[in-house]
């Protein structure tokens, strides 16, 4: 029987009379201190606030799109009814402004973190993720993960000025490190920020030592594992990977994505509201790091697609990889590498290089290649595998709606 908790009578009549009172929470992010590379332009207006302009620059950027087509979880299957990234992203959002409504933060931050923090996804998920990490790391003794990497694409890729405030929430929201606690750490401005997202491509033991640097951002940290907990677990029902609820532990927190984000979501607000800090109870942040592992167990290690990520996909990635390096290295402006990539990017930013930049493909071979790359949907990189090599031995065979 489905069990969804409540804030308790005290919690409630204490949000009342606080918002009766018009009472400010002074651990919110205040707009008037956004802080942005280029402070004289981008300024906020009455109809165009500080961070609903981060909101915008992020919806219209072009890469956004392609969240539609990207791995959540579950590659290989047409079915509508499972999540993709563009899903999980807004899932993200709805669940972070709840808290950050209720505890009166900054929405706007919130949700600006919230729809770019997965911008710099691979294809395939996390499997593809770890498979370009892997040769990215083998070229460049560098590592490759997603949360660095979005940060990539809206600081250094694609040039839309975004705030400091923005860019740190969206580097430090890894949803697979889960904590009781989550306290925001100062951040010391833009150079202090480039020196950590430089220290994640070296180490990447340094991701586990991120922390935002605003409430907002913890927010979103925490809200990135709610939204995708108990809707793994659906979508693996809908798929049969699972058969029912029944299969994981009851828990006071519950088995259901509904029960699991309601139940954690009122925890949440009930420890944390008023404080500087968020923070879970000792038995619900117990049943989070219990769930995960269930997940882990039941789904995420599904011996199927696994079977495909490494009979097909890795060799697919490494082919396609080094036939873009190798054009990279020759500048060959003919290859899909520019007349796709880098084309597509000048293109997107002719409007806001400056005077004295270095020109886009002037960068590293490697760093162009992982770039054009994590770009890719799902079937965007199978479709442009065919196109190299026609003749190609590897491919995917998608489960259909009727099998």
């Amino acid at each position: 029987m489905s069990k969804y908790h409540s804030l308790s009578g005290e919690i409630i009549e204490k949000i009342k009379e606080d918002r009766e009172n018009h009472v400010v929470n002074p651990y919110a992010f205040i707009d008037d201190n956004i802080t942005r590379r280029n402070s004289d332009h981008d300024h906020a207006n009455i109809w165009r606030p500080a961070f609903v302009r981060d909101i915008e620059k992020i919806m219209h950027i072009p890469y956004y799109n392609r969240y539609s087509d990207k791995t959540q979880v579950f590659s290989f299957y047409k079915n509508d009814d499972i999540s993709r990234r563009a899903l999980h992203v807004q899932f993200v959002s709805r669940i972070a402004r709840n808290i950050g409504s209720i505890l009166n933060l900054n929405c706007d931050l919130i949700e600006a973190i919230a729809l770019g923090h997965d911008i710099g996804h691979t294809p395939f998920g996390h499997a593809g993720e770890r498979m370009i990490s892997e040769i990215y790391r083998q070229e460049t003794g560098r590592y490759f993960n997603h949360n660095v990497h979005s940060v990539r694409v809206l600081d250094k890729i694609i040039h839309r000025n975004i705030s400091l405030e923005t860019l740190d929430g969206i580097l430090c929201h890894n949803g697979e490190l889960e904590q009781k606690e989550y306290r925001p750490r100062p951040i010391g401005g833009f150079d202090k920020f480039d020196e950590m997202v430089e220290s994640c491509y070296i180490d990447e033991e340094n991701i586990g030592g991120l922390v935002p640097s605003t409430l907002e951002g913890c927010v979103v940290r925490i809200c990135d594992i709610i939204a995708y907990l108990g809707k793994d677990r659906q979508d693996a029902m809908k798929l049969g990977i699972v058969n029912e609820n029944s299969a994981f532990s009851k828990a006071m927190i519950g088995t259901s994505n509904a029960e699991i984000i309601n139940n954690l979501v009122v925890n949440i607000i009930e420890n944390s509201y008023g404080k500087p800090y968020l923070m879970l109870d000792d038995d619900r942040f117990n049943e989070l790091k219990m769930a995960k592992r269930e997940n882990y167990k039941l789904i995420y290690g599904n011996p199927e697609m696994e079977k495909i990520y490494s009979s097909q996909i890795r060799p697919m990635l490494h082919e396609v990889y080094y036939k873009l390096l190798d054009d990279a290295k020759r500048h060959n402006k003919n290859s899909y590498l520019y007349t796709h990539h880098i084309a597509y990017v000048n293109e997107n930013n002719k409007y806001s290089i400056k005077s004295g930049d270095i020109p886009y493909e002037e960068g590293d071979a490697n760093d162009l290649v992982i770039d054009y790359i994590a770009s890719m949907t799902d079937d965007y990189f199978i479709d442009l595998y065919h196109q190299l090599f026609p003749s190609g031995k590897y491919d995917v065979c998608y489960k259909g709606y009727f099998e």
